[in-house]
């Protein structure tokens, strides 16, 4: 198994996503990037700590591979806002690509290349590509977040919701079964 660490905005969006692609084991939300050891959700959203709100996800490179990955991520969030999804602002929502080793670094740089030379966006992309330093795993209650409680959140039915079945929609044959 392999991991990838990616910050596109709300962990609740990014999770729901992730967690129904073929290859994918695990998506844990959780924080990164930031200067506090063990930060908390109500932390983060100063935008005082430096984290990021990110997924971790462990998938099976023989299902999917780094370079997959990296075309969900930049076609499920808007990757030429700085520090913005939507109408989520601070630097927690970022756009982030912490890579575990050269191979994951050189992939994301590269994919930003393509993108940009091909004008797949109106906007140059911001994407950080950093090297990942500690993951913090969030609070229990952001776990399966919208799976849970996707029918009784406004947020939820209003953001998460339209941007999952988007996905699956368009990228139907490599859903998991």
């Amino acid at each position: 198994m392999k991991k990838a660490i990616f910050g596109g905005g709300c962990f609740w969006c990014t999770e729901a996503v992730f967690k129904s692609l073929k290859g994918v084991e695990e998506v844990l939300p959780g924080y990164i990037g930031g200067k506090n050891a063990n930060p908390t959700y109500e932390q983060v959203c100063t935008g005082e700590t430096g984290h990021a709100e990110a997924v971790e996800i462990t998938y099976n490179e023989y299902e999917v591979s780094y370079t997959e990955l990296l075309e969900i991520f930049f076609a499920t969030h808007n990757p030429t806002t700085l520090n913005r999804q939507g109408e989520d602002v601070g630097t927690q929502y970022r756009s982030e690509i912490f890579y575990l080793d050269e191979g994951q670094k050189q992939a994301a740089i590269e994919y930003i290349g393509i993108l940009n030379d091909e004008k797949v966006f109106d906007q140059p992309i911001v994407t950080q590509v950093s090297q990942a330093s500690t993951f913090y795993v969030a609070e229990d209650y952001h776990k399966n977040y919208f799976e849970r409680k996707g029918t009784e959140n406004p947020y939820c039915q209003m953001v998460v919701k339209p941007k999952v079945e988007k996905f699956k929609k368009n990228y139907a044959s490599k859903l998991k079964e």
